[in-house]
């Protein structure tokens, strides 16, 4: 079972340093590298002495983190910059906690990943939410991608600022959400209402599909508007990351 996050990337190590929810630090390193950490980060003496750290060679960098990926069941790639970071896992939330949240900000940023299984867009999508100061993305609680070592370093530290939560049913949560005064947009190569923000002052929940079949039908139907981004070249398709930057900058920009 798993109990614990391994971080790997230095960027991404810096950021789960400096978050205050984390704890049980364990910083995997060469001596190198530890260096490197305090030469070229926010990170100090004082942050390290407070952290947990094993100094070891390149190779027994690799070879402890061959047995610590072993235990989360992903699969081993190598560990750049001479070090990892194993701490307490990252707190998630339910949809409880979504609806407050739309409660107390009339101006939230919400993001909805319908069925987004692919760790490399899950991670880049979620950088891009934390440039756009998305407040919450959603996710499903099965068939979506996992918080592997992998997220991790593509999201480049992005995961300690956004809040995510995890969705049993999002036509129900959508729905909830309309109530709630929150204007729901799909991202949609079929627009039947096209999106306008009109109220500045609006909560948004931007929806972006699956990356090969889209939105859900479900989900489609109880949106109450679309967005479409129209091509100018022969390509007539975005990777779903890309999508989702030209989508946020529409929606939150």
């Amino acid at each position: 079972m798993k109990d614990f996050d391994l971080i790997v990337g230095i960027h991404s190590i810096v950021h789960a340093l400096l978050n205050n929810n984390r704890s049980n630090f364990t910083l995997y390193c060469t001596e190198d590298a530890k260096s490197e950490l305090l030469k070229k980060t926010k990170i100090t003496k004082e942050i390290l002495d407070n952290t947990s750290i094993k100094i070891l060679s390149s190779h027994g960098v690799q070879e402890e983190g061959k047995k610590l990926f072993k235990r989360l069941d992903v699969e081993f790639n190598r560990i750049p910059s001479g070090m990892f970071l194993t701490c307490s896992e990252l707190e998630t939330y339910d949809v409880s906690f979504l609806y407050e949240q739309a409660r107390s900000n009339d101006q939230i940023k919400i993001l909805v990943l319908d069925q987004i299984s692919d760790v490399h867009n899950g991670a880049a999508i979620l950088r891009t939410a934390s440039f756009y100061g998305v407040d919450a993305v959603v996710v499903p609680s099965r068939k979506s991608f996992k918080m592997t070592p992998s997220f991790y370093r593509i999201a480049s530290g992005a995961a300690e600022y956004v809040n995510i939560v995890h969705a049993n049913s999002f036509p129900k949560m959508i729905s909830k959400l309309n109530d709630l005064g929150i204007l729901s947009v799909a991202l949609s190569e079929n627009v039947t209402n096209e999106f306008n923000l009109e109220n500045p002052n609006l909560g948004v929940c931007l929806i972006l599909g699956k990356e090969d079949t889209g939105i859900s039908n479900a989900v489609m139907r109880v949106a109450k508007a679309q967005l479409m981004l129209k091509n100018f070249g022969d390509i007539k398709s975005l990777n779903v990351s890309a999508a989702a930057a030209v989508s946020m900058e529409k929606c939150f920009g």
